[in-house]
């Protein structure tokens, strides 16, 4: 059992200002496997107080990008060197499978610091012009000031690192809030903060459970807020920044469609890759590709595949190596995706696999990986984020009428076209609105270009370049004619 008595603020390990504490539970064995201070808005007071003083009055902000950049990429070999323990550590907290863990909740995450340590030298921080009346003119990004980083508990570590990333890129010091459902692996960053030996006060961490997030976004010491989490919550923080005109990133849900095209050729391994485009990390992902659209002269035989491949996964404990579905994340999660079962067969739809509990697993909050077909897009189960391994088969006529289920939806986050033909898949791709389209491929982003949504999946991009920018405000200065 991992015991944490204290909160990393301002560089040093702190006790903190109460004392209640979070039980952190084995999305698995139901059992407590951590304990950790459950941060109270004085202790966000004093985390806010110590990241104002180091971009007010610390180095940071001033350095050289190269500099910052190599702080960075310290702090990236620092979680590298105690990943499979990071990794681990998730998995027990929200069910992530270990074979998926190590890449999807670790490496990915120092692979977005590593890009953010190779973009921050080269990055357009100055841009000399001349002005309108010929008089030269210096247009700078600028800091923003300080940011808070809202962390939710799907994939804790690489959320935390697209924010870290570019506003640590951006010279912006950060408050982040882990979700009170993983709140371990948040420790072994912060241990892995204080080893990269970052200026005190950059990088500070308080887990805490709403309301006292709340209190975070609404601080006035805060000047950019970067949340990820449902669209309901990210409505609420929207609200309150621009209450507040604080500037804001918003990556919220998603309920993202992948076009099978006819052309299509179903392998074992392109068929692989489209279940684990919706059923990743237990589904438990915002750009999961939960809804599958195929033309109605494929569909039997799509279906056929697609219930074989589900019905062969591995369902378990997620520290087994050859688990591919775990548990959700909590009970309540568990029983939220057991209503969708419910609600979809209530609506006509039907499981061909899966559709329950698993009988053979006596504790651990487990759905069985499902594949619904006789689904139409008005249902619940195709037009709501479900958070689980639920797959929904929709059948269409042709393509005009695929891409217009595609975009019938509340949401715009992720989508993916599945061709023989990449250009075409990509023409398709540009008439789907969502934030990001892959063609056949799981793939729901890339390091290197921006990620966010359309719709009711967020405001703001993160990651690539453009990730910087919400990290800095422009200043313009007009310098002296000659």
């Amino acid at each position: 059992m991992q015991v944490r008595e204290q909160i990393y603020i301002g560089g040093e390990w702190v006790d903190p200002a109460g004392s209640d504490t979070i039980d952190v539970v084995s999305a698995h064995s139901e059992e407590v496997i951590g304990r950790v201070p459950d941060a109270t808005p004085a202790d966000v007071d004093r985390a806010v107080a110590a990241a104002r003083h180091a971009f007010d009055h610390g180095p940071w902000p001033h350095l050289d990008p190269a500099e910052r950049a190599a702080g960075i990429a310290r702090l990236s070999a620092a979680i590298q060197a105690r990943a499979q323990d990071i990794a681990d550590t998730i998995s027990q907290e929200n069910g992530s499978p270990k074979q998926w863990s190590i890449m999807g909740q670790v490496f990915s995450a120092t692979m977005v610091l590593d890009t953010y340590a190779g973009i921050a030298p080269g990055y357009q921080w100055v841009d000399d012009r001349t002005g309108a009346l010929g008089t030269p003119v210096r247009v700078r990004r600028a800091p923003v000031g300080v940011a808070a980083g809202i962390i939710p508990w799907n994939v804790p570590l690489f959320i935390a690192a697209l924010k870290m990333g570019p506003a640590l890129a951006a010279g912006c010091p950060i408050v982040l809030k882990p979700a009170p459902e993983t709140p371990l692996d948040g420790y072994l960053l912060a241990d892995a903060v204080h080893e990269a030996d970052l200026p005190p006060g950059v990088v500070n961490i308080v887990a805490a459970g709403r309301e006292t997030g709340e209190h975070l976004v609404r601080h006035p010491g805060i000047d950019k807020v970067s949340f990820t989490g449902s669209t309901a919550v990210g409505r609420h923080i929207g609200a309150i920044c621009g209450e507040h005109l604080k500037r804001c990133t918003l990556e919220l849900g998603g309920k993202s469609a992948a076009i099978v095209l006819d052309d299509w050729q179903i392998d074992d391994a392109a068929l692989g890759n489209l279940v684990m485009s919706g059923l990743m990390n237990n589904g438990q992902v915002c750009g999961a590709q939960s809804r599958i659209l195929v033309s109605r002269r494929r569909h039997d035989e799509l279906v056929d595949a697609l219930a074989a491949a589900v019905g062969a996964l591995k369902t378990g404990d997620p520290l087994e190596d050859d688990t591919v579905i775990g548990p959700l994340v909590a009970r309540r999660q568990q029983e939220r995706v057991q209503g969708f079962l419910d609600a979809g067969r209530s609506a006509g739809a039907r499981a061909v696999v899966g559709g329950g509990i698993p009988e053979h697993l006596e504790t651990g909050w487990y759905v069985e990986p499902t594949v619904f077909v006789d689904v139409t897009n008005d249902m619940p189960i195709a037009r709501e984020e479900i958070f689980g391994p639920v797959l929904s088969v929709i059948a269409y006529d042709d393509e005009a009428e695929a891409v217009a289920i595609a975009n019938d939806s509340d949401y715009g986050l992720c989508g993916s076209v599945w061709t023989s033909d990449a250009e075409h898949g990509a023409a398709v791709a540009a008439r789907v609105r969502t934030g990001v389209v892959a063609i056949n491929s799981a793939m729901i982003l890339d390091f290197n270009a921006p990620f966010g949504g359309f719709k009711a999946s967020g405001i703001g991009r993160e990651l690539g370049p453009e990730g910087i920018a919400p990290y800095t405000e422009y200043q313009s200065i007009i310098l002296p004619a000659g």
